[in-house]
């Protein structure tokens, strides 16, 4: 079998592999301004892709599958040590931060991920309800165009209500965090 067809398609993989390597590329160039662990990710995500290139061009050039075989075993490897050193670094950087904050005597901030959470099941909720409403009320039968257009009205008043909820608790919540007396519920 001809290596053409492999070389090929690995080298249009490498091409379209371009929206991983090149983001790992500029987390690499940007040096210590990026974590550890993310830098040590973006090694292996260009040693991975690296591998798949030289694999394309050894198929291009040897007759044998020994070579292309070898190096692509080889960076593999290369790139799964990288990525396994970068989850571990990861872990010690979460550790560290959670110390930092244990040394402040404060918990890591995460009033605002619950208030967004709060914020969208919320909103989640009143668009069931609204679309629970519209339901029952159109399946009760609609005489004529003045009960669908109540129907709707009275699934679009549900979510207002849901909606005007979620944001009266996200701006509470906002303020609260600000240090604003006024705030306390």
């Amino acid at each position: 079998m001809s290596h053409a067809v492999p070389a090929l398609g690995a080298a249009l993989l490498t091409a379209a592999g371009s929206v991983w390597y090149l983001p790992a590329l500029a987390d690499l160039r940007a040096g210590a301004d990026r974590p550890l662990s993310r830098r040590f990710a973006a090694a292996a995500c260009l040693g991975g892709w690296t591998t798949v290139a030289a694999v394309a061009l050894l198929l291009l050039v040897v007759e044998t599958w020994a070579a292309p075989a070898t190096v692509a075993a080889a960076g593999t490897s290369f790139s799964g040590c990288l990525r396994i050193r970068a989850g571990v670094q990861h872990g010690r950087e979460d550790r560290e931060t959670a110390r930092q904050w244990a040394a402040l005597r404060h918990e890591a901030p995460r009033a605002a991920t619950t208030a967004h959470g709060v914020f969208a099941t919320l909103l989640a909720l009143g668009l069931l309800a609204g679309t629970a409403t519209a339901t029952v009320l159109l399946t009760a039968g609609i005489e004529n165009r003045e009960d669908g257009v109540r129907a709707v009205a009275a699934s679009a008043g549900v979510v207002a209500v849901f909606l005007t909820v979620a944001l009266t608790r996200l701006y509470r919540t906002r303020r609260s965090m600000s240090g604003d007396p006024r705030s306390r519920w």
